[in-house]
């Protein structure tokens, strides 16, 4: 239900295993970081792959970090449509695990996206 992708593979790695323990191995979690040299960007290829493999028929809901992620993105759903994907416009990584926890629970695109914009105004004091 969720995919994630920043500028560098080893953030998008980290964000991986962040969600990873904190929530169940039945969420698709797939990651699109840096280009496909492993260069600081973002590679169509690799958010092309990592949207086919987080399909799973009830939607995806991505969380790209930095503007040309979102670019980027939009480019391969624009070439792709039959993916049905939305992207988040939330934090990356509270996003992300706001995100993951209510596709855990169950929820549906529309409740995983809400979860995910939500975080926004999470306090943290």
């Amino acid at each position: 239900m969720a995919s994630y992708w920043c500028h560098t593979a080893h953030s998008s790695q980290r964000e991986w295993e962040l969600v990873g323990q904190i929530c169940s191995q039945d969420v698709p979690v797939c990651v699109a970081g840096g280009t496909d040299d492993g260069s600081l960007g973002t590679s169509y290829r690799r958010v092309q792959e990592a949207l086919t493999a987080a399909d799973r028929g009830g939607g995806i809901v991505v969380l790209p970090d930095l503007g040309s992620a979102v670019l980027m993105t939009r480019t391969v759903l624009q070439d792709h449509p039959h993916l049905n994907a939305v992207i988040a416009d939330a934090p990356f990584v509270e996003g992300a695990v706001a995100a993951t926890v209510a596709a855990a629970g169950g929820g549906d695109l529309a409740t995983v996206l809400k979860s995910a914009e939500e975080a926004r105004h999470a306090r943290k004091f």
